[in-house]
Parts: C-alpha cells; sequence; structure tokens
C-alpha cells in the first residue's frame, strides 16, 4: 500500500510540475475564482494557504483578493510535529524551515493554532472524485487537524490542485482527515460526506 501510494506521488507530483507557466498561471486565477465562491468561505478570521513548492497551485491571486475581515496566514512548523499558523503579508520576513519551505519569521511556539483558523487550503498531490486526498506522506496536516475527524468545522478544511491531479481512486487511510471540498481550476468537489450538495 504504502509503496503504491509513494509511486503515484512520483507521477502525480511529476505530472504537475509539468505544466506551462501559461497555464499554471491561468490555473491560478481560475482556482481562486472557485475558492472565493465557496458556500462557506468566512467573512472573517484567519485563512491558513501555504508557499507553492514543487509545481504546486499558486495562491497569490486569492490571497491578494480576500475578503477584508480574513487575515491570511501561512504555516510553521512546530516542535510536536503539528503545524502552527502565522499571519503574513507580501514583504515580511521569512525563514526557510527544514523542508526548504519558506515560512514566517516568528516563534514557533507563539503561532496560531490550527483549532483557530476559519479556512485553511491545503495542497494536494492526487485526489479523487469522491473527495479523498493524497497528500506529500508526512502526515502534517493529518496530525494537526485530528480533532475535525470528531468535530465539525470551523475550520473548514479545502484541498487545492489542479485538475490533472485527479486519479479514478484512493483508499482513505484511517488517519485521513476528511475534507470539506477541494477545488481546481476546473471545478469544485464536496465529499458526498459533506453537507454542502453534490460536485458541482
Amino acid at each position: 500500500m504504502s509503496s503504491e501510494r509513494d509511486a503515484l506521488r512520483r507521477e502525480l507530483r511529476q505530472r504537475r510540475r509539468a505544466i506551462p507557466a501559461a497555464q499554471r498561471i491561468a490555473a491560478a486565477d481560475a482556482l481562486a475564482e472557485r475558492l472565493r465562491a465557496l458556500p462557506f468561505l468566512p467573512a472573517s478570521g484567519y485563512a491558513a494557504g501555504y508557499w507553492a513548492m514543487d509545481g504546486e497551485i499558486g495562491l497569490h491571486n486569492w490571497q491578494l483578493r480576500l475578503p477584508a475581515g480574513l487575515v491570511y496566514c501561512l504555516p510553521v512548523l512546530r516542535a510536536d510535529n503539528t503545524l502552527g499558523f502565522a499571519p503574513w503579508r507580501p514583504g515580511d520576513a521569512l525563514v526557510t524551515n527544514r523542508f526548504g519551505i519558506p515560512e514566517p519569521d516568528v516563534e514557533p511556539a507563539s503561532a496560531l493554532g490550527p483549532e483557530q483558523m476559519a479556512l485553511v487550503l491545503m495542497p494536494l498531490v492526487g485526489f479523487d472524485g469522491e473527495g479523498h486526498r493524497l497528500g506529500m506522506g508526512g502526515g502534517w496536516y493529518d496530525r494537526s487537524f485530528g480533532f475535525r475527524q470528531r468535530s465539525a468545522a470551523p475550520p473548514w478544511l479545502v484541498g487545492v490542485g489542479f485538475a490533472t491531479q485527479q486519479v479514478d481512486a484512493l483508499a482513505p487511510a484511517a488517519w485521513d482527515v476528511p475534507v470539506d471540498a477541494i477545488c481546481t481550476e476546473s471545478q469544485t468537489l464536496f465529499p458526498s460526506r459533506s453537507p454542502h450538495g453534490m460536485p458541482a
């Protein structure tokens, strides 16, 4: 199971990296429109994004046009192998974490906790039509948002990626935290367990 998932991750990451620059920019703009149209988009609070790496779909358009009451945050790695979150605006100081990913230059212990987020965008390596997701395999989001397996939103969890990252089927693991929606440049999927209706 693990080796199959690892092989699929490699294939999907390569597929993601192969998207031409112009198509990548257009997809990020279209994704931003879909995110702004989410039925549960909060009007205020903290909204967590990510620093796009390894061909991940960008969030710049979405970040720069957030509702006035939403504060954009980036993930910060904490010592207990969970994610904290810190407000960040273009021009604010960044440091590079152990995986080479930029994060806000704050003391990790002072970062906001996962439960303080109103909305969280989670980068996907892959997903299926049922709303199951495949991440990088480190379990950071699953550990950080494990409480969402037992409680309702908020935070609302939204997986994001390119349409080309969709696969026929993924078998979810017991520790996988389900998402409330998956958005790409061309569709918004609401898992059948979500209260927000059928795929759009």
